[in-house]
């Protein structure tokens, strides 16, 4: 008889490979009778499920019966025709019963200041511990970090950094450059490199990042976890006439659908931006007045304390 290998290629035993099978079976009866009780709980049959996922209803027979290995593309189809997430339906916890899976959902739909309380309430010491005294400011080019952040690391007597400038300094060229030597991937792993040189060199701060760290999960979760973060916001119009008031021309050259891209950013990453701790809107303010909003706010959150 042939041997049973991992994805590693390491050999299995006999009775690894009868209990690896046996968890696959008992994930594919648990997937089955899941989208059984989903579909029959919103009153839907077979033959309309089928229409709407596109998986045909022989086929969803099978896996309700727990007869179907379905590939995951088809169960994200089906999941997304029963308007339920995916991993209700292959999680040990049962949807309709798990008071995880409820909280979970509650989560996702509230503020970041309910969420920041939760966070707090589950797990009041390790936060505070991993960030320290660390603070982040996140948000689009123009809103005022960089500005504000120096002003309040000024005024507190803390530090303050621009990530950006630490990438420069361990790529030893201007960001620009870094992009075009080494491309968005080359830039990502320095950007989360130097992330983490600060979290092991800085207890307090004041760090100021670039608008695209959330769109990079690892780092993002990194500066969550590490730091008091702000979303420093404004209005479209703001920002992009901040970035020209800095001489910076290049987000309307040639490009009159400039405001519209800059607006579609901003709604995309809204939800990003949202899960920092604090807000600050910059909007209709002065530098002086956004400065001692900012300071205001790390007092009354006790980010220092």
């Amino acid at each position: 008889m042939s041997e049973i290998t991992n994805f590693r290629g390491e050999t299995l035993s006999p009775d690894s490979a009868t209990r690896d099978e046996a968890a696959v079976r008992g994930l594919i009866l648990r997937v089955g009778e899941r989208v059984r009780k989903a579909r029959e709980l919103k009153g839907i049959p077979r033959r309309v499920l089928s229409e709407v996922s596109g998986v045909s209803p022989r086929y969803l027979a099978l896996l309700e019966a727990g007869d179907g290995n379905i590939s995951i593309g088809l169960l994200q189809r089906v999941a997304d025709a029963l308007d339920h997430r995916i991993e209700w339906l292959v999680g040990e916890d049962d949807p309709w019963t798990s008071d995880a899976m409820r909280v979970s959902e509650l989560y996702r739909g509230a503020s970041s200041d309910v969420r920041a309380k939760v966070l707090d309430l589950l797990a009041p010491q390790p936060e505070a511990s991993a960030r320290r005294h660390r603070i982040a400011l996140i948000g689009l080019r123009g809103a005022g970090k960089s500005t504000l952040g120096a002003l309040a690391g000024e005024t507190l007597g803390i530090p303050f950094v621009e990530l950006n400038r630490e990438i420069e300094d361990q790529a030893g060229m201007p960001v620009n450059e870094v992009m075009a030597f080494y491309g968005q991937e080359g830039y990502r792993r320095l950007e989360a490199q130097a992330m983490n040189r600060i979290v092991a060199t800085h207890d307090t701060m004041i760090l100021a990042v670039a608008g695209g760290i959330v769109s990079e999960p690892e780092t993002y979760k990194n500066l969550l976890a590490h730091f008091h973060t702000v979303w420093v916001k404004a209005s479209p119009a703001e920002h992009m006439a901040r970035v020209r008031g800095q001489g910076d021309m290049r987000p309307m050259a040639g490009n009159p659908e400039a405001m519209d891209q800059l607006k579609f950013i901003l709604t995309s990453r809204e939800a990003l931006y949202d899960q920092a701790r604090a807000k600050l809107d910059t909007t209709g303010r002065t530098l002086a007045q956004s400065q001692a909003d900012l300071l205001a706010l790390i007092r009354e959150r006790g980010f220092l304390d």
